[in-house]
């Protein structure tokens, strides 16, 4: 049994499926009506008037209504569109147990316990009939599909057939019936004792306890029933006479419901003892059980029209079927390998025939009815098929093909059968199958003999599906596995939900992994590269030649594109199987196993493809030739990034308007704007505008919507003091006081400020006002009016007056901007009569001194004032110069139209002038593009990048994780160095804010590099730089200076952090220079130690010189002068056994003369006195030893030991955690990916 949809409530006694949507009423004891939608899975509608259980309830086969009859004795008829009840049936004098319409007749029939079945005319709302002869409770009572019969069962222990023919003709409209009541009473009565339209034509007497349930075949002249005695009996019957045919035993307990199956010869039933029995109807025994655990089983219903179920129990109902429809195919070439009807057939897609190729054998018949192929997998080398079963818990049947080519149902040459799931070729004479007891992976030959078993460490694995020669796709409950057959080993893994189907496409890149409510694609190597969610089931998919993934759902047909993209191609009546995608051609299979070819339209996804694959020309060709329209398509385009090519297909001026606006088009904006006249549209025009620093637009969007303060403010950064006087004159004219002092503000005017102050009633301002700025007289007329004076003004008041605006072109911006390459193809011909100078043949295509000569010579050649040749290079209206129509003296002008020139001077031509061409027509703003910054930083693995790129967060991200630097103060002046050296200060416009602009400075820029760059900063550290700065180091180290020696290493050590170099082998370098410096100033901290504590402590003084002599980094010069004071320092303290070792070592190097003697004569001193030291020292010369940097005490070979990634210096496990003490900005013990200083390294 599959189980489709399931609910939790309480007990449902009534079922009913709509006859055409994905509807089921459920009636429940507690009087309420459902009404579910099985396929979301989502509670639709609830009603609740009855009082007491809903035991029965019935959907109308065309109209939008369904009956119910509950222990309220009342029959209600609802509209489930207008969600309430029409009318109540009152009639019944006990409880209602079913109900239903008639198929064709307004008529309802309805059981009761009142031992009676009426039938009621629902359009004139009144019984016809009352069925009487049952003496107990009438249990169901429904009518036959076609002919006028009802059947019946009652607790009586008999199930009685009538004959409704009589009906007919009392079948009226509603009014029919005369008003009086005496009539009506009448023939009630006679219907109570037995009136002639409905007769009992046939009694069934057979079982011993009450009858529950009885039904009518759909077809056939059969009545099964379903009793208290646990029996299922099976009548048949004539015109004559019924008779019982056969008993069907099994259930425990009373059985509650029992059906004919509609498209299969079987019945099935349920029963109080917590079961749904399915039996055979030829054969009469039962071929599979269902069982709750804990809810016995009231009722059942089944689809008109699918291959559905429904039962309800104690806790709810669910919605099921008892096999699988979907068929087994294949698909190879072009040809399509499927099974049906126990034969397996091909169907060329060609030439559409349909021929079976062999005959499957049937499984085993106690295997119930959900025991048909599963699956299909084709071997073409050996003309082979695996055929895969549910039977006998998963077998499989291997079928050889005759290659004789004779079609019909021949027998197979080879026919073998195994047990196991998911049988697959995987190699010309090899296919797996797992045996899921085991969870092994069986490798068999096509003597179906085992050749190999795999056992895959993957948990839960219970499919397997074909991967590919010698690979197999393993499927667990939450992912799905790359298992490779020869090395025995799982490559990859992907996380997935319970994964059903799987499909590659043609060259097996890409493969589509399906489960109930998802779509995966996935690379052949199992990377993630989309997922797309359904809200009901996924069914099938192919793959289109283009690419693109085409699935269905149960009632769609879509497509996902590879970027995760998906919409709706289609819709569907029923659901269907995809075998291939070609064109606009979908081939398919149906439920029934039959092909078909459904016509789609591709436009859609084609053209997102092709713009998610940057095929701009294949998209401009398809936005002129292609119907493309919709919400959809416009949404999608603006989501995208693309609203020029929107703007294309909008016929809304609204639309219009928003998507100009996003795409910055003004010209396009402004026609819309026009034409919606709203203020909205102009406020939100001039804002864009105004950020494109289109003043002319923004000035008339302002004027539209009359905001006159922007407009004053406007006037005054435009510098445009005539029209701020109008604007003056405008505020006086409206009386808006706070405007006119605004403007006189804007224009310097004291004195017209002065007069607004009097007027508005504010003389003591007006009179500052006018002292302050030298109007003597005036503010002598003013203090002579006040009665107090202001207090004392402040001597040096200036005039307040704008400064001057730096330019006063048409608009601001003086970029030229060339338009996108959509903008192009769509709005060339924007301005009216532009030809020639479009198509690069006119006067727009020359030389500025070309121009400049022509103009020059104007006036010995005439007076051409009044003609526009188009040669100013401020083209407003697009004309195209000389090639131009107007003609106003009627000369024909120069005649240059008749010009006929060969295609290759026109080509030349305008190949000569496209070089210098500028673009005219109104400005396009430049799309914002990405600052040189963000450009560096974005996807950099290296530290120094993001530096200069002012990013020190991702800098010090990316040190952490390749260093583990977690000190990040030492490294504070490199990245502000970095920043600042990737940056240049240049002078600013005069008067503009910040005084200077930072330039952008990158690595390797040539001219040929142009403005794109080339998206690498410029770098202050050079490894030039830092070797010089090492041998300087090493200098400081031979004249003693340590301490500036040790700041120096530090210094190399951390600048290598900010490197950058382009070689591989200039990377070996840096880590080279890292490791010496390193090891200089581990080194030299050893000494400095020494050098501090020798006095104190003249033992340990001696141990740490003995340390130091094992630096490794150590030139020859600077370990003969380490150990030359080792030896003296061990010399002094009577060790002499260390200091003859020091100088045995000493000697070994070969150092100056006068050093090679000493050394000699201490050797001899030290053998002469005996080699012993007088203390004991922590130091053994014969163990190899690393120094711990953070306690200088020893760490023998074969210790534990931590390191620092960020320069290496070793350390005692104890140490782990605190920050290197010789990079300063390392943690030690951290893990450390390496140091990245070159992008060679990433790749």
């Amino acid at each position: 049994m599959l189980t489709k949809f399931e609910t939790k409530s309480n007990r449902v006694k009534g079922l009913s499926f709509h006859p055409k949507r994905p509807w089921i009423l459920a009636s429940l004891h507690s009087g309420v009506v459902q009404l579910w939608d099985y396929r979301m899975g989502t509670l639709i509608d609830r009603f609740d008037e009855h009082d007491g259980p809903v035991r029965g309830v019935h959907f109308h086969k065309s109209q939008p209504l369904f009956v119910s009859g509950g222990d309220d004795y009342k029959v209600k008829v609802w509209n489930y569109k207008n969600r309430r009840c029409l009318f109540t049936l009152l009639g019944h004098l006990d409880y209602i147990r079913t109900v239903q319409f008639h198929e064709e007749h307004p008529w309802i029939v309805s059981a009761s316990d009142d031992q009676t079945i009426r039938v009621w005319n629902w359009q004139s709302r009144s019984c016809i009939a009352v069925l009487t002869g049952h003496n107990h409770y009438v249990m169901c009572a429904c009518f036959h599909l076609k002919e006028d019969l009802v059947v019946s069962a009652s607790l009586d222990q008999t199930v009685r057939v009538w004959d409704i023919s009589g009906l007919r003709k009392r079948s009226a409209a509603p009014g029919s019936q005369g008003p009086d009541e005496l009539m009506q009473l009448g023939q009630m009565n006679s219907d109570l004792f037995g009136g002639g339209d409905a007769v009992v034509k046939y009694v069934l007497e057979g079982h011993d306890r009450g009858v529950n349930w009885a039904a009518f075949h759909p077809s056939l002249p059969l009545i099964v029933s379903g009793a208290d005695d646990r029996q299922v009996k099976l009548w048949r019957m004539n015109d004559t006479k019924a008779w019982e045919v056969d008993t069907l035993r099994g259930h425990l307990n009373n059985v509650s419901c029992v059906m004919f199956h509609a498209r299969q010869d079987i019945i099935v039933s349920n029963s109080e003892d917590k079961s749904i029995r399915v039996w055979d109807m030829s054969k009469r025994t039962g071929v599979q059980t269902y069982r709750r655990e804990h809810d016995r089983f009231w009722i059942l219903a089944a689809h008109p029209e699918l291959n559905l179920l429904a039962a309800g129990h104690d806790s709810g109902m669910i919605v099921f079927k008892l096999e699988r429809e979907r068929p087994a195919y294949t698909s190879h070439g072009g040809t399509l390998f499927f099974v049906k009807d126990r034969y397996l057939r091909a169907y060329d897609y060609a030439s559409g025939r349909d021929n079976p190729l062999v005959s499957i054998r049937r499984p085993g018949s106690t295997s119930g009815p959900s025991t048909g192929a599963r699956s299909i997998s084709y071997n073409p080398a050996e003309n082979a098929v695996l055929v895969n079963s549910d039977a006998e818990g998963g077998s499989y049947e291997l079928v050889v093909i005759p290659r004789d080519g004779s079609g019909g149902r021949a027998e197979p040459s080879v026919s073998l059968r195994g047990q196991g799931q998911g049988a697959v070729f995987i190699a010309r004479n090899r296919f797996a199958v797992l045996d899921k007891a085991h969870s092994e992976i069986l490798i068999k030959n096509l003597r179906n003999e085992v050749t190999k078993k795999c056992t895959p460490q993957v948990p839960s694995l219970d499919a397997i599906f074909f991967a590919g020669t010698g690979s197999l796709l393993l499927r667990s409950d939450d992912r799905v596995a790359l298992f490779d057959v020869q090395q025995r080993t799982v490559t990859a893994e992907l996380a997935t939900p319970f994964v059903k189907y799987v499909v590659w496409n043609a060259d097996m890149s890409q493969v589509a992994l399906l489960s109930k409510h998802t779509v995966i694609i996935a690379s052949r190597k199992l990377e993630h590269l989309c997922t797309v969610h359904e809200t009901i089931r996924v069914k099938s998919g192919a793959w289109d030649e283009c690419g693109v993934f085409v699935y269905t759902t149960l009632n769609h047909v879509k497509y996902c594109l590879p970027n995760g993209d998906s919409g709706i191609i289609r819709t569907l009546e029923n659901p269907v199987y995809l075998t291939r995608v070609s064109g606009d051609a979908v081939c398919c299979l149906d439920r029934d196993g039959k092909n078909r070819t459904l016509q789609i339209d591709p436009t859609e996804y084609i053209f997102k493809l092709a713009l998610v694959k940057r095929q701009y020309d294949r998209v401009l060709h398809m936005i002129r030739t292609a119907p493309l329209c919709g919400q959809a398509i416009i949404a999608y385009l603006q989501t995208k990034g693309y609203p020029e090519v929107a703007l294309h297909f909008v016929r809304d001026e609204r639309t219009r308007f928003n998507l100009a606006i996003e795409c910055g088009n003004i010209e396009a904006a402004l026609a819309a704007a026009h034409e919606l006249d709203e203020k909205d549209a102009w406020h939100t025009l001039g804002v864009e505008a105004l950020r494109q620093g289109n003043h002319q637009v923004v000035e008339f969007a302002y004027q539209k919507t009359k905001n006159f303060d922007r407009l004053s403010f406007l006037y005054l950064i435009m510098g445009n003091t005539d029209k701020l006087q109008k604007m003056l004159k405008i505020a006086d004219m409206r009386g808006d006081i706070m405007s006119r002092f605004h403007n006189a503000l804007y224009l310097g005017d004291v004195e017209e400020r002065v007069k607004i102050l009097e007027e508005a009633g504010h003389p003591a301002l007006a009179y500052a006002t006018a002292a302050t700025h030298g109007l003597t007289e005036t503010a002598e007329r003013l203090a002579d009016e006040l009665d107090e004076l202001p207090p004392l003004l402040p001597d040096g008041g200036k005039l307040m007056i704008p400064q001057s605006p730096i330019t006063r072109e048409e608009n601001w911006p003086l970029l030229t901007v060339s338009k996108s390459l959509f903008e192009q193809a769509f709005g060339a011909n924007a301005a009216a009569g532009a030809t020639a100078a479009e198509q690069g043949g006119g006067a727009g295509a020359m030389g500025a001194d070309d121009a400049m000569a022509m103009e020059e010579a104007g006036d010995a050649w005439g007076d051409d004032d009044d003609l526009d040749l188009g040669m100013g290079g401020d083209d407003d209206d697009g004309e195209g110069g000389m090639g131009g129509d107007d003609d106003d003296d009627g000369s024909g002008g120069w005649d240059m139209e008749d010009l006929e020139l060969p295609p290759d001077a026109l080509a030349g031509a305008g190949g000569a002038g496209g070089a210098g061409e500028v673009e005219s027509g109104p400005f396009v703003v430049p799309t914002a593009g990405v600052p040189a910054a963000q450009r560096w930083a974005s996807k950099s693995p290296l530290a120094a990048e993001c530096a200069a790129a002012g990013d020190f967060d991702a800098a010090a991200r990316l040190l952490h994780r390749q260093l583990g630097v977690v000190q990040l103060e030492p490294l504070r002046s490199l990245f502000v160095e970095a920043y600042l050296g990737s940056h240049a200060a240049m002078p600013a416009a005069p008067g503009a804010p910040g005084g200077s602009l930072l330039v952008p400075l990158e690595r390797g820029w040539t001219e040929s590099s142009g403005a794109a760059g080339t998206g690498a900063p410029a770098v202050v550290a050079k490894l030039s730089t830092l070797e010089d700065d090492l041998r300087r180091a090493y200098k400081l180290v031979t004249e003693g200076k340590f301490s500036e020696a040790l700041r120096t290493f530090t210094r190399i050590m951390q600048s290598c952090f900010m490197l950058v170099v382009e070689t591989r082998r200039e990377v070996d370098e840096v880590k080279e220079l890292l490791s010496i410096a390193a090891g200089y100033a581990s080194a030299l901290r050893i000494e400095l130690k020494r050098k501090e504590i020798a006095k104190d402590d003249p033992v340990r003084a001696v141990e740490l010189a003995c340390y130091f002599t094992h630096s490794p980094a150590l030139q020859n010069v600077h370990l003969a002068l380490a150990l030359r004071a080792a030896m003296s320092s061990a010399f002094k303290a009577k060790c002499l056994a260390t200091s003859a070792s020091m100088a045995r070592r000493l000697i070994e190097l070969a150092p100056a003369p006068k050093v090679l003697q000493q050394a000699k004569q201490v050797l001899a001193a030290c053998e002469k006195a005996g080699l012993s030291d007088a203390v004991e020292l922590k130091y053994d010369a014969r163990n190899p030893f690393v120094t711990c940097n953070g306690t200088f005490e020893p760490i023998y070979k074969g210790s534990k030991t931590v390191s620092d990634p960020a320069c290496g210096a070793k350390y005692s496990p104890d140490c782990a955690g605190q920050v290197c003490n010789v990079s300063q900005v390392g943690k030690v013990g951290a893990d450390g990916s390496g140091l990245m200083v070159s992008h060679s390294q990433a790749r």
